[in-house]
């Protein structure tokens, strides 16, 4: 597969302070995107994103799996674990994150990958 314009050729390091879950999935995702030249350097903030989503998802799972997923509140009533409640909305954001990227199965086929540039076979048109 010839490198699309813009593509990125190697891996970029891990940004300053991401945490160790969240590097640990920048190598893996862009090990797999850089290989097969679809992503550029104007699309590593979603990647970055996508990677924090992946470590925010791990605390709540953390939590749940100390605390439980409800507890008694001052007045006696038994409510959910406000991690549950993020839980679920950082999977819709790692969903739709995954999608962007192209790398959930769904969305594998249509990531084309790259920047826009003075290449025809792209299908991102050329600026």
């Amino acid at each position: 597969m010839t490198a699309l314009d813009g593509a990125l050729r190697s891996v970029p390091p891990v940004p300053k302070g991401m945490p160790k879950r969240a590097a640990s999935e920048w190598r893996k995702v862009l090990g797999v995107l850089v290989q097969d030249s679809k992503i550029a350097d104007h699309e590593l903030p979603i990647v970055e994103a996508y990677c924090r989503v992946v470590d925010h998802i791990s605390e709540c799972e953390a939590a749940i799996a100390l605390h439980g997923m409800t507890f008694v509140s001052p007045t006696g009533e038994l409510k959910r674990r406000p991690e549950t409640m993020l839980l679920k909305e950082y999977h819709a954001t790692l969903r739709q994150l995954a999608n962007e990227l192209g790398i959930s199965p769904a969305s594998r086929s249509k990531n084309k990958g790259g920047a826009a540039g003075n290449d025809d076979d792209d299908a991102l048109g050329d600026i």
